[in-house]
């Protein structure tokens, strides 16, 4: 039986879907699965954020073929571990937790560096590349930890 692990953020189309691709390529896939997924609807079936996708390529990763999907409740039976990129997403996937053990699968993913600080990874969107390049470096080190914990 697999671990699944999922990123939320916003749109699912910038900070979740490289925190996947980093992610799956420290995991074994033979047992664990990363997904991503936004809080919102707007990019559902589309592919991430160009700027995302020039930073992971740059880096080694292709998450050209990720597609976005909208976080819904039914997530919590489905992954064992969700890992949301800002305080607005902790929130909204918290009110979708309808019991303490779901709520306990929800956690701020640079809680991994900065434990209980509640430290939020800056959404790019409206940035340059080098807002993307920032939040690559600190997903790169907050997924390197969750591997290290995870494996």
């Amino acid at each position: 039986m697999k671990t699944r692990i999922l990123m939320v953020c916003l749109g699912n189309i910038c900070r979740s879907p490289l925190a996947e691709g980093l992610l799956q390529a420290k995991l074994d896939p033979e047992k664990f699965e990363v997904d991503s997924a936004g809080t919102g609807h707007w990019h559902v079936g589309s592919a991430p954020d160009s700027r995302s996708i020039a930073v992971a390529q740059k880096n080694g990763l292709d998450i050209s073929h990720q597609r976005g999907m909208q976080f819904k409740p039914a997530f919590f039976d489905r992954y064992d571990h969700i890992f949301v990129m800002d305080q607005y997403n902790y929130e909204d996937v918290l009110a979708m937790a309808s019991t303490d053990a779901e709520k306990a699968k929800v956690q701020m993913i640079l809680d991994e560096l900065f434990p209980g600080e509640r430290v939020d990874v800056p959404d790019p969107y409206n940035d340059s590349l080098r807002g993307f390049d920032r939040v690559y470096e600190m997903l790169d080190e907050a997924t390197t930890k969750i591997a290290e914990r995870l494996s």
